[in-house]
């Protein structure tokens, strides 16, 4: 007697990874600043064992055994920041990078404040 069903078992992992896995899981939805379209990137890990108790030990009356077993891991790389044709890759897995990317947002605000300013005094009153 088989106990488990691999491509029912695949199946169902694979619904539980399209339903779970994702960005905004971790980090949360893509988002505008100013000019700047900014995307998460996250990084996903996972494994798989499973195993029965077949031959010698069942047929010694050790009855009908399995078992299974998954891990899953997700953890936030960085954003994908474009800005027109311009794409860059912020990491914030290095301290470097999360502290690169905190030290861009005054930048990033000033230079959008700067526009709405610019804009505003292009429209006639």
């Amino acid at each position: 007697m088989k106990l488990m069903n691999m491509d029912e078992v695949l199946a169902r992992v694979t619904d539980f990874i399209k339903n779970e896995v994702n960005t905004e899981a971790i980090i949360g939805k893509p988002f505008k600043l100013g000019e700047f379209d900014c995307v998460p990137v996250i990084r996903v890990g996972m494994g798989f064992g499973s195993g029965e108790l077949e031959g010698e030990a069942q047929k010694a009356g050790h009855g009908d055994f399995g078992g299974a077993g998954a891990g899953l891991g997700m953890e936030p790389l960085g954003f994908l920041v474009s800005r027109g044709e311009e794409i860059t890759f912020v990491n914030t897995k290095l301290n470097k990078g999360i502290n690169a990317a905190f030290e861009k947002v005054p930048d990033l605000i000033e230079k959008f404040m700067e526009s709405r300013m610019v804009e505003k005094d292009a429209v006639p009153a």
